[in-house]
């Protein structure tokens, strides 16, 4: 009986190469390209998430959807922004000049204004330099009203403060500096086309 020796044939299907040069990448560039897209991505995530808290912010205040604050109480009703939060510290270095500022005009406007400036670079992944810049300012600002380092308000009552140091004022304050060092609006932003612009590659402040 005669014995026929057949090649072994592979079953399966085999994918085409997606590198034109036949050549393929080494794992290690494989697994940098994967973390370089995944830390985009979650970069782009944690953008459009900390925009719509500032826009969120902006669109309550203004209209009073009932949120944090009350139907008819929003910024078109004739409300202030500031006079609740403002006239409300009971702490800390700033508390009489804050007490000064709850109501009036100009503190609404740059308020209401931050917050929407802020927001839309955000959402839109533009100017994000500036917007941390004017984020951390808010924050910084919004921390001293708090005072989390004191542990009674000026009436001698306990002041609740979770932690001495870290809130959420400076978790925001640094999540928006690292946004804007990371060039996140790169992802799912129109960073890339608002950096070509002419005035903003001249300024590179603006990025």
């Amino acid at each position: 009986m005669a014995v026929h020796n057949h090649s072994h044939r592979h079953l399966g299907f085999r994918f085409p190469s997606l590198h034109r040069g036949g050549t393929a990448p080494a794992s290690g560039e494989v697994t940098t390209a994967a973390a370089t897209a995944t830390q985009a991505y979650a970069f782009a995530g944690l953008r459009l998430l900390t925009g719509f808290v500032f826009l969120w912010a902006f669109l309550d205040k203004t209209f009073g959807f009932g949120y944090a604050t009350r139907s008819g109480n929003g910024w078109i009703d004739g409300g202030s922004p500031t006079k609740g939060f403002l006239s409300g510290v009971a702490v800390g270095p700033m508390e009489s000049t804050f007490h000064d500022w709850a109501g009036a005009a100009w503190a609404d406007w740059l308020f209401m204004l931050g917050l929407l400036g802020i927001g839309l670079a955000l959402v839109a992944g533009i100017g994000l330099r500036l917007a941390a810049v004017a984020g951390t300012l808010m924050m910084a600002l919004m921390w001293i009203a708090e005072w989390p380092p004191a542990r009674h308000l000026s009436d001698g009552s306990a002041s609740m403060s979770t932690n001495p140091f870290a809130d959420y004022h400076l978790i925001y304050a640094v999540v928006l500096i690292a946004l804007a060092a990371a060039g996140a609006g790169a992802t799912w932003g129109l960073g890339k086309a608002w950096a070509r612009l002419p005035f903003v590659s001249r300024n590179r402040w603006l990025l």
